[in-house]
């Protein structure tokens, strides 16, 4: 059942306060918004793990100004941090990105610098920040302009992807080696060409299970995609409209517009004071078809940031884009989406506003609804300099439904992984991302509008790992965690049945048991740590359809004590579970 676009006062972001009627109204008073920066990131991130969104900010261009980050106090205020070695750099600081890099329960963050300066890498010891010197790019000085953490060989570890735009010019990809170092990649197009590039994003455009890579370049400079080929290794793809139209790309950000299962990408253009307009591509079994018609590919712009967001909570996913360094008056846009894929902009105020860089959405005060934060930056020709923007959702009648995930095999922070729910209305898609938008990323708790559904009736959640969990029948307006593998047991419908693991706690012997509905060539049976590394592995072939039992031999293996996750796969099909080894 497709919903129609409801009847409100549109939005437009401005440095006025909103009309009552409205979905936002601006935040005047607090840290937040009254100190002026000429800043470029904007991070929803709960650092501090206790349940509210915190917010950091980066500055630049040129320095002598540290990055800002503000606790989220959980009454709606913030409190800006100091004395901590995130905000004390006084770099000139451009993107960031949040993720748990050493999957130890907290965010890290990793800050890049222009002007050749040296990038900044900040473990989170759960209550402060540590920077690690030299810990991913080492001693080099970039002209980065953003960066995005993604588990690109699906090893339970987050590796890191750097934009830069001058200098040497060539991108860079770090692997996370798992023990706290990084190794610097430096075979492939997706780290050897030299283009001048901006956003970065990592998104599974195939719905293959593993994230592929996508570059915005500027200058007239063609976008590159770059098709994960699940053996470490990129196929750069070089037709279609999505990599050979030429613009001056910003940002990106995926989203299902139109709720078909896959992920669609709107691309952000601007030239230097120079009205550009952006694109919207329709994703097509991994094949892109470009939008040509309609405000949000017409409106024109010198767009910077972008971010998707079901901001009514109708069930479907709206887009706010940031614009700035313009001649003239600097309006940001907000679209909101009919449920069709077809967007509106908001043009009944039309308000002026600082110049923009990166937004992100963000439920900071867990009311179920989408907050909206932006970065503002110094115009060429404005002074003084401005202050940030925070918006605050109003909210309505319309239901949701939040879901924070937690992986054990996969990467702790959950990156890449996606989640599908169904509600009377249909299917609605959402990623775990670490960049969302040039200079911007949401927060990591996924969120969905239900619009008037009373009950979601299936949860999906495909992690990293290739393990698959199942929800049913869950009520809305709630946040769920979901844990990888928390259930006794997760498996794929009709493939495994029955499945059981005994004993469990298991000492000696490890038996498995249950019923195959058919033939297998293969079926592969992983005992992973926490860690998500293999402590054994064993593939059987043609195993027979019907009754299926095998034992472990725990003590020949000699497989330490601890907590594992048992996986079988056959295919596309899963079944998982947690056993103990203790003796």
């Amino acid at each position: 059942m497709k919903k129609s676009l409801r009847l409100v006062i549109l939005f437009a972001l401005g440095a006025n306060s909103l009309c009552a009627q409205s979905l936002f109204t601006q935040i005047t008073t607090g840290p937040v918004v009254t100190t002026p920066s000429d800043s470029r990131s904007v991070n929803w991130a709960d650092v501090n793990g206790d349940g509210f969104e915190d917010l950091f900010i980066s500055n630049g261009p040129t320095g002598g100004q540290n990055n800002v980050l503000y606790l989220n106090q959980g009454n709606g205020t913030f409190q800006a941090v100091s004395g901590d070695p995130i905000v004390q750099d006084g770099s000139p600081s451009d993107g960031a990105t949040f993720a748990d890099t050493d999957n130890d329960g907290d965010l890290d963050a990793f800050v890049v610098t222009w002007y050749g300066a040296l990038n900044y890498f900040y473990r989170n010891n759960g209550a402060t920040f540590t920077y690690v010197a030299e810990a991913v790019t080492g001693n080099i000085g970039t002209y980065s302009e953003t960066a995005a953490w993604g588990d690109y060989n699906n090893d339970g570890f987050v590796d890191v992807y750097l934009t830069n735009s001058d200098g040497d010019k060539r991108n860079m990809l770090y692997r996370n080696k798992g023990d706290g170092s990084f190794e610097r990649i430096t075979a492939g197009a997706w780290v050897t060409e030299a283009d001048l590039s901006r956003c970065v994003n990592w998104v599974d455009y195939d719905n293959d299970g593993d994230s592929d890579l996508f570059v915005t370049n500027e200058s007239n400079q063609a976008n590159d995609l770059f098709r994960n080929d699940g053996n470490g290794s990129f196929t750069k793809i070089t037709t279609g409209p999505l990599v050979t139209s030429l613009r001056g790309s910003m940002s990106a950000s995926w989203g299902d517009v139109d709720n078909d299962g896959d992920f669609d990408v709107f691309v952000a253009n601007a030239g230097y004071f120079q009205t550009q307009n952006n694109q919207l591509f329709l994703n097509n079994n991994g094949n892109f078809t470009e939008v040509t018609t309609g405000q949000l590919v017409t409106d024109g712009g010198c767009s910077y940031g972008s971010a998707f967001g079901d901001v009514d909570n109708d069930g479907d996913l709206d887009l706010a884009v940031a614009n700035g360094y313009c001649n003239g008056t600097i309006v940001n846009f907000l679209y909101l989406n009919d449920g069709e894929g077809n967007f509106t902009r908001a043009t009944t105020e039309t308000l002026t506003t600082p110049c923009s860089f990166g937004l992100a959405f963000g439920d900071y005060d867990n009311d179920g609804f989408l907050d909206l934060a932006i970065a503002t930056c110094k115009n060429a020709n404005a002074s003084p300099q401005p202050n940030n923007l925070l918006y605050h959702n109003n909210g309505n009648g319309n239901k949701w439904l939040k879901i924070k995930l937690e992986g054990v095999v996969s990467n702790r922070a959950a990156i890449g992984a996606k989640i599908r729910i169904k509600t009377i209305a249909g299917w609605q898609l959402r990623d775990i991302s670490a960049q969302s938008g040039y200079n911007g990323q949401n927060s990591l708790i996924a969120h969905f509008g239900l619009g008037t559904a009373n009950s979601v009736d299936s949860v999906v959640v495909e992690w990293p790992s290739g393990i698959r969990q199942y929800l049913t029948q869950v009520a809305p307006n709630q946040q769920l965690l979901v844990v990888e593998e928390d259930a006794t047991s997760v498996k794929t419908p009709g493939l495994f049945q029955q499945f059981a693991v005994n004993p469990n706690p298991a000492s000696t012997t490890l038996q498995l048991q249950g019923n195959l509905e058919q033939t297998l060539p293969k079926l592969q049976i992983s005992l992973m740590d926490t860690t998500g590394k293999v402590a054994y592995q064993e593939v059987l072939s043609g195993v027979p359809s019907g009754f299926f039992s095998h034992e472990l031999d725990l003590k020949k293996l000699g497989i330490p004590d601890g907590l594992y996750h048992l996986v079988l796969r056959a295919g596309t099909g899963i079944f998982s579970t947690r056993v103990v080894l203790a003796d």
